[in-house]
Order: structure tokens, then sequence, then C-alpha cells
């Protein structure tokens, strides 16, 4: 059952009568209906613009993150001028109590300012679903990405639904439609360029590392020195996306550049440091690392380190490779987010008998 609990007041008595078959429980000391999903959504819809709807004691909270702490307080010390809103202090702190991760937090900080920013004049209280609603039309008529409207609307709700406990309350937005993007992938070929043609052995055994073991940037950069185990070719990738472990396979001329590496660079904990021990080595970094490959290699497209964690998977395919194993190189939760590579397996394609012979 879903039990209502308000304060004395005409208007709301007199909408809880409407609900579908209200009851009262002299136990509880509430009013009740039967909990439907369809009961729920005429719950919202009956008190949207008339009461704030706290459903904290229905929900069951959202699990903490795994994460490792994280550091947000450069958006606490930045230097704040009187004609800018910033991120409530509330805000910060529950990012931090959920452990979200580090590039979720930025975005969650930096889409939520831009919003009340938009409202300058109107404090953040005071905005329904109406004001909610008209800044997502502004952002469509900017021509803003689907996902970045969903990052948009992602940081309003964290800060009605988490920091004020307010869950669903803004229940029914409406999001964009998912673009059904491919993943843009190099040929074999073009990646063999970029590895040969970079002579920095660390630059080389990055490159090799993103495209041979399908890694993602951020799993690079977590892998520590006992992550590496030689005598099964394999690497343990540690709490990656979903808060998973997993094990993908290492080269064997990959582990040669490694070990030659070791000898000359003697990192201390991570895999790849920055010029301070014991620090990872920077995202930025890594990028740099590959668009200078790709234009070495005369790569004539927009060439980023994901798009060889793309191409591994693709070209695993290609090689007839089962699709259950890749998901598990790749760390898939899901099989259907790793069939999106069977519509670039452009060797497959073919393979395909030609039907007017």
């Amino acid at each position: 059952m879903i039990g209502l609990q308000f304060y004395p007041d005409k208007v709301i008595h007199a909408l809880v009568k409407e609900l579908p078959n209200p009851k009262w429980s002299k136990t509880y000391a509430m009013v009740y209906i039967k909990n439907t999903k369809e009961n729920l959504d005429i719950i919202f819809e009956t008190f949207r613009g008339i009461a704030w709807i706290n459903s904290n004691s229905f929900f069951k909270e959202k699990t903490i993150r795994n994460n490792t702490p994280i550091d947000i307080n450069w958006y606490r010390n930045r230097v704040k001028t009187t004609s800018y809103n910033y991120v409530p202090e509330e805000y910060l702190k529950k990012l931090e109590l959920k452990r979200y991760a580090l590039n979720t937090c930025k975005t969650y900080i930096s889409q939520f300012e831009k919003f009340i920013n938009h409202f300058y004049d109107c404090p953040i209280v005071e905005l329904s679903e109406q004001e909610i609603r008209n800044y997502l039309q502004h952002l469509i008529r900017e021509n803003k990405s689907n996902s970045y409207i969903n990052q948009a609307i992602n940081s309003i709700k964290f800060y009605y639904e988490v920091v004020m406990g307010m869950p669903n309350r803004f229940y029914s937005i409406e999001r964009p439609r998912k673009e059904q993007k491919l993943p843009g992938i190099l040929a074999k070929e073009d990646i063999l360029k970029m590895i040969n043609l970079t002579k920095n052995l660390k630059h080389k055994c990055i490159i090799s590392l993103l495209y041979s073991s399908g890694l993602r940037r951020s799993e690079l950069l977590d892998l520590k020195l006992t992550d590496i185990n030689s005598n099964s070719m394999l690497i343990k990738v540690r709490q990656a996306k979903g808060n998973r472990d997993r094990y993908t396979v290492i080269n064997q001329v990959v582990l040669n550049n490694l070990r030659a590496y070791y000898k000359i660079y003697k990192p201390k904990l991570y895999l790849f440091e920055a010029i301070k021990p014991g620090k990872k080595y920077s995202p930025t970094s890594v990028f740099k690392v590959v668009t200078q490959a790709a234009k070495k290699a005369k790569i004539n497209q927009s060439v980023h380190p994901h798009m060889l964690r793309h191409s591994f998977a693709t070209h695993l395919l290609e090689e007839g490779i089962d699709l259950r194993y890749i998901q598990v190189l790749l760390g898939h939760n899901s099989s259907k987010t790793t069939e999106i590579y069977t519509h670039v397996a452009i060797k497959k394609f073919k393979n395909i008998k030609d039907l007017l012979i």
C-alpha cells in the first residue's frame, strides 16, 4: 500500500478523496491506497504544483557506490563573485557521501550551476517543473545533444531527489530519446602504424595497451604494477565502470615493451605515472599521446583513446571470437551493449553471399 501523510489542509484533503479508493488506517493513522504504478502516477499528477512530495519513506535509498573518496574542494575554494550562483554546499556534501566518480561530480556541478544561473534572480526552491521544462527547451533551441540534455536533467534531479530528499519530485520530466550512434573504429593497419611511428616507449605502451587489451582510458590510468600477470598473460582491471573487477588479455609484444619501459622509467605504484613518482599519469596526456600518434600516421579522421577500445572489440569480432568472450573482456554488464559492434564488423559483411548471383 501507499500511505499518505500530510498536514491538515482543505485542498489536499479534498484531492486525497479523489484518489482511487482511498482508505483510512487506524494502525498507522494515515490514508492509504493500493500500491501500483498507475496509482503512483496519479498521486504525482494530482499534487503537481500544489504540494511538495517527500517520498523518502516509500522509496528505498539507492546504494552508495564503492568508488574511492573524491576531492571536490576546488569547487568550495573558488574565488566567488556576487554575479554568479554557485552550487550549494549540501549538493557537494551529497556527492561526496554518495561517492560519485570525479567525472560525474564535475558534470553534475557544471550542469546544475548552468541551470541555477539561467534563473539567476529566482531562488532554487521557487523553481517549478514548468521552469525546468523551459530550461530544457532552451537547451534544445541551442542544439545541445541528447546526451548533454540528459546530463542536465540528472544534475537537476540529483538536487531535488537526493539533496532535498524528494524522490521523483519531477516524476514526469520527459527525457530525449537515446541516440543510437555507431562507435568510431580504426583499421588495424592504421593502429599498427600509430604504434610503430611512436618512438617514445612510454607512449608506445599506452597506445598498445588501449588497443590490444580493450581498456578504457580511466582503467589504463588506474593500473598498478601488480595488476599485470605475466604468467597467465592477463591484466586485472580493478573496480572499473559499475564497480566490477575483470580480467583482460595482454599481448606478448606489449609485455616485452612494458618490461623495457619499466627498466627506463621505474614507476613506483601505478603502471603509468606523472613526473612525480606515485602520481597517476593525466587523462589529458593520454589524449595527446593518441591524437599525436594519429597525426603522425596521417589518419584523416578525429581520433580519441576510446576508439582504440572500440577497434579492439570490432577486430576480435571480425576474427570470429565469440561475442560472449568479447563482452567479458570489455566488462559489459549486458550483451546488448556488446552487440553494437556487430554493426561495424566490416569483414563479416564481405562474407555475406551475393543473392543476385
